[in-house]
């Protein structure tokens, strides 16, 4: 069992055990009646990324694709979904393809500071190799002033970069998270950002903390998740990134390579509440 499997498993049964149910909110299903959810405030699960990398294996998780948006998001700063090679965003684009000034965005916005001028990914990445020892290194992209010209507020918001001698350790701050739809997605994300983050500093990789506010089922996947956390898990799969590669925009998804990815039936037909 991967521990992937293992948290989420855990997760789960918490939420469905001991959660809280909430009443219908601003979600709605494809019929139009509002979603409701099973909660639990502030999960936090802990991944030690020399150990492994936290890719799930009681489901498929298309991690390619999950990888192409970390990259868009990150790498290419993009706010437009026709950067994107998914339609996973479509449902909050305007006609351009704009979900406003959300995600990419946010990150792209330049700053002053005594070293000069940076957006937040290139000043974590100055830090990582000129300042590594700093208390400072993170990103947040949860703006206040530019809440009102986002398509869809920040999910997964601010990463915090933390060295210990010559491993990279980061936590993800989300503030709300759907379990089925998005938990192994978002984790897989931004371990394979640590790794990146990591190996173009010429750090090695450590823990890679998530915390959760709000970790929430919606009312039509409890029985999904139910059977899912019944299935038999396989081991985690191997990881690698290449070795070649050194600089972070250089960087695409097929420099992320995982072998041996056993896994159970593909999870379909899922119900969104947009």
């Amino acid at each position: 069992m991967s521990k992937a499997d293992q948290l989420f498993i855990q997760n789960c049964k918490e939420i469905l055990e001991s959660g809280v149910q909430t009443p219908p909110g601003r979600p709605v299903w494809d019929d139009g009646s509002h979603a409701t959810t099973y909660k639990k405030f502030c999960i936090v699960n802990r991944y030690n990324l020399e150990e492994e990398f936290p890719l799930m294996t009681l489901r498929y998780t298309n991690y390619k694709a999950a990888i192409d948006e970390l990259l868009w998001i990150w790498q290419k700063k993009s706010n437009n979904v026709n950067d994107l090679n998914s339609k996973i965003w479509d449902s909050w684009a305007d006609e351009t393809g704009s979900i406003g000034k959300a995600y990419g965005y946010q990150l792209g916005v330049k700053h002053i500071y005594p070293e000069g001028q940076f957006d937040q990914v290139d000043r974590v990445l100055y830090d990582l190799k000129h300042n590594p020892v700093s208390r400072r290194i993170m990103t947040n992209i949860y703006v206040h002033n530019d809440l009102h010209e986002m398509n869809l507020y920040p999910c997964a918001y601010s990463m915090t970069f933390n060295v210990d001698g010559d491993k990279l350790n980061a936590i993800l701050n989300q503030r709300s998270q759907d379990m089925l739809v998005a938990n192994n997605w978002n984790v897989v994300q931004y371990a394979a950002l640590v790794h990146l983050f990591a190996q173009v500093s010429g750090l090695k990789v450590g823990e890679f903390v998530h915390v959760i506010a709000d970790a929430h089922i919606y009312d039509k996947h409890v029985d999904i998740v139910e059977e899912l956390i019944e299935r038999k898990p396989f081991p985690a799969p191997k990881f690698t990134l290449n070795p070649e590669l050194k600089d972070f925009y250089a960087a695409t998804v097929d420099d992320f390579v995982i072998e041996n990815y056993q896994h159970g039936e593909k999870v379909t037909k899922i119900p969104v509440a947009v």
